[in-house]
């Protein structure tokens, strides 16, 4: 399946499920801006770890969204979600990378902590 297929069926998918009584369709359709978003500024990345990282960004951003709501002067779930979806990922994706990276002991040492 080419990407512009995936991307109609999962325009599509999104429009029956924001159709779901109890389903906030608002915060559902941001979150799936936020993660294409993510997706598309993605190019490095192969296909099946964007795919992979848009089903995550799109469940992160809708979950997030009323925390998002309650941080900042918003009004609009689907604005909290596409913020909770474009940076929830990166944000994360960011901090394993540092923590691949991380000396704990150097750090340690520069607090004072035990030493070796």
């Amino acid at each position: 399946m080419t990407e512009p297929a995936m991307a109609m069926a999962a325009a599509a998918s999104l429009g029956l499920a924001a159709a779901l009584p109890g389903v906030d369709g608002n915060a559902l359709i941001g979150a799936f801006a936020g993660a294409t978003l993510f997706v598309v500024s993605s190019k490095e990345l192969p296909i099946w770890r964007r795919l992979a990282y848009l089903g995550v960004s799109i469940a992160l951003g809708y979950l997030a969204a009323p925390e998002v709501m309650r941080w900042l002067p918003l009004q609009a779930s689907g604005v909290a979600a596409f913020l909770g979806a474009a940076l929830g990922v990166t944000v994360t994706l960011g901090l394993l990378e540092r923590g691949r990276t991380f000396d704990l002991d150097a750090w340690l040492r520069s607090r004072g902590g035990p030493h070796a």
